[in-house]
């Protein structure tokens, strides 16, 4: 359950660069499990139609606070939350239905995962679950158009969907989640699992879709969020309590320009330069 929190003054990393239109902010976050805290006090404020990537060393909080956008947390045992986070300036725990916030903000995972079905229901699916009642024909060619895939499968819609390529399953999963007309794409080291040809494709998708779409992605890759992204959040982990566990922080939020050429906080620059890590 959270807990609300004035954002005031102490928290620098709310106001986005360049004052961009916010339309997913966190305030004073905290994230535990059971009784280790993953996340203390985590300000940051997501620009609308722009490409923010979360980097930083394993541990830190990066997918916890990307599935904190969603509450895609709410699904694990013993997580809990304190702080806020909004959703065009709604928080969005209360009244507002999860399945519905997970509508309206979609998540492609790290590993491709295609359900068993044939190409054409794998995007049809979560479009005819919530009630779609448009040609779904058309809808499901102009996901696979927007995903950049309908040329590789328009002549064999009725095939496995788990038939696919690797990288070609990755954008059969962001056609599915195009599908049902997200505002978010939350994207969780989308490309991991793939080749630098497919990689490269999924960026070029990316950098089309945040005219549309706001894009959150965590990368491990910093050339890829030098590559891909508008601004970075770089995460890290504070020393260590008494009970000798580390807690993820937000570092730094810049424009990812700034933050890779000329960053303010020293564990930025000792992260992004490879010193720590």
């Amino acid at each position: 359950m959270s807990t609300p929190v004035d954002p005031g003054q102490r928290h620098p990393a709310a106001q986005p660069p360049e004052l961009d239109p916010v339309v997913l902010s966190a305030l004073g976050l905290s994230v535990w499990y059971g009784q280790t805290q993953a996340l203390r006090d985590i300000t940051i404020a997501i620009p609308r139609n722009k490409i923010t990537a979360l980097i930083g060393p394993s541990g830190c909080g990066k997918s916890t606070l990307l599935r904190c956008f969603n509450r895609m947390n709410d699904l694990i045992q013993g997580a809990r939350m304190g702080g806020e986070i909004r959703f065009d300036g709604d928080v969005i725990s209360g009244d507002i239905d999860a399945v519905v916030l997970r509508r309206r903000i979609g998540m492609v995972f790290q590993k491709p995962n295609p359900f068993p079905k044939n190409i054409y229901n794998n995007v049809a699916w979560g479009a005819r679950i919530n009630g779609y009642r448009g040609d779904m024909d058309e809808l499901v060619e102009r996901s696979l158009r927007r995903a950049a895939l309908w040329d590789e499968v328009k002549n064999k819609l009725h095939r496995p969907g788990l038939d696919l390529s690797g990288g070609q399953q990755q954008r059969l999963c962001i056609a599915r989640t195009l599908a049902v007309e997200p505002e978010v794409i939350l994207m969780d080291e989308p490309c991991s699992a793939l080749d630098p040809i497919s990689t490269a494709r999924v960026e070029d998708l990316m950098d089309d879709l945040k005219n549309d779409y706001t894009i959150v992605i965590v990368t491990h890759n910093m050339q890829q969020a030098r590559r891909v992204s508008d601004l970075t959040a770089c995460l890290m982990l504070d020393d260590a309590g008494q009970d000798g566990h580390r807690t993820g922080i937000l570092a730094e939020f810049s424009p990812t320009d700034i933050l890779f050429t000329n960053p303010k906080d020293p564990r930025t620059e000792a992260y992004i330069t490879g010193r720590i890590g």
